[in-house]
């Protein structure tokens, strides 16, 4: 199994969002195993690009990615 880089497994996270969050569990943990193989410490997400891009939605997107073990951040919006 090759590793993904962090940006290709952020996409899949992405596409899962959008897809009614299928296969969510195995997108983060691949994006867990990018980030570690990076030497990257947190996953820096697009707001725009989430279904839900209010507060409530990304404390709760926070908070879901990090009982498994991936740290979330934003970037900040224009």
């Amino acid at each position: 199994m090759t590793t993904l880089t962090v940006a290709e497994a952020l996409e899949n996270v992405y596409t899962s969002l959008i897809d009614d969050n299928a296969q969510l569990d195995t997108h983060i943990a691949a994006l867990k195993a990018a980030l570690a193989a990076e030497g990257q410490k947190e996953a820096v997400v697009e707001p725009s690009r989430l279904a839900q891009n209010n507060r409530a939605g990304r404390k709760l997107m926070q908070s879901y990615f990090k009982k498994r073990g991936v740290a979330v951040t934003f970037k900040e919006q224009a």
